[in-house]
């Protein structure tokens, strides 16, 4: 009797089972042992599947697993490509469901939202059925694109700060802002970067990037943005992985100066956007009946 491809949620179990002994594994062993060992009745035919941008299926799946154990805390990364299991991961004694997952591990709000509802197969059926195909399309790709942006975020609270400033200035320079300049990393006075509205460096955009984890940006940090300007210009951009106390949005609203505050959210939403430190994976193709063609 053949049985299906797993969903991406019952990798779950295989996953944790197979890290249990607390070795790092790269990710290609992983899947291969989690479908040797767990889904060795699957044919050479459903081995070979792919998805519609020329995937593995079944392995897009176990990634998929991967990445939610990741975000629940079951599972680390201790260097690219490789997979570690977490204490948590060993405490995890009964079968994981997806579920208990969302609602035990604090993920993301996104993650709560789209996953439990497919929790109840009837609820799941009435969502297909009132969802036009169109509509399925726009949530997966909401769904992949909401995972690339917590995973850009996870990364750009990681790397090194001085890196992070530069990520900042190229970002900007993506975004029309002209050609940029790296300020010393010693003795700067609180400026990471310069970037040059026109050509001759006339007008002067005065940059700040804090790499924060959870620690929010407050007042005396802008004011001692604005101080460090030194009168140079009137115009700066605070840049933070993390957020803007209220009394660090005040001072911003109310100096002289034009500040813009960028936290971490919007920051990765302007990375996507602009595709800095993100690459295009699969391009999908959606034809449609061209009625000009069968007119006579």
């Amino acid at each position: 009797m053949e049985i299906e491809i797993p969903k991406f949620h019952e990798t779950f179990n295989p996953i944790l089972e197979i890290l249990s002994n607390e070795k790092t594994l790269h990710t290609r062993e992983l899947q291969k042992l989690v479908l040797e060992k767990y889904f060795p009745l699957l044919t050479e035919e459903q081995l070979s599947e792919k998805t519609k941008s020329g995937e593995n299926l079944v392995n897009n799946r176990i990634a998929w697993g991967k990445s939610y154990l990741k975000k629940g805390g079951y599972i680390y990364y201790p260097e690219r490509g490789n997979v570690k299991i977490t204490e948590k991961g060993l405490k995890q004694k009964t079968d994981l469901s997806l579920k208990s997952l969302v609602e035990n591990s604090g993920i993301n709000s996104f993650y709560s939202e789209e996953s439990t509802k497919g929790i109840s197969k009837k609820n799941d059926q009435k969502e297909v059925i009132n969802s036009s195909p169109q509509d399925l399309i726009d949530k997966g790709f909401s769904h992949i694109e909401n995972q690339v942006k917590i995973d850009l975020l996870e990364k750009l609270r990681a790397i090194d700060p001085y890196y992070f400033e530069k990520v900042i200035l190229i970002l900007l320079k993506k975004m029309g802002y002209g050609e940029f300049i790296e300020t010393s990393k010693s003795g700067d006075g609180g400026i990471d970067g310069i970037i040059n509205e026109d050509k001759l460096g006339l007008d002067k955009i005065y940059i700040q990037a804090k790499r924060f984890n959870e620690n929010k940006v407050r007042e005396k940090d802008i004011r001692n943005f604005i101080g460090a300007m030194s009168g140079d210009t009137n115009k700066g951009v605070f840049v933070t992985t993390s957020l803007f106390d209220k009394g660090a949005f005040e001072k911003a609203k109310n100096a002289h100066h034009k500040i813009i505050l960028i936290d971490g959210n919007k920051l990765v939403n302007l990375m996507h956007e602009f595709n800095v430190g993100v690459q295009i994976k699969a391009t999908y193709e959606i034809k449609q009946l061209d009625e000009d063609f069968f007119e006579e």
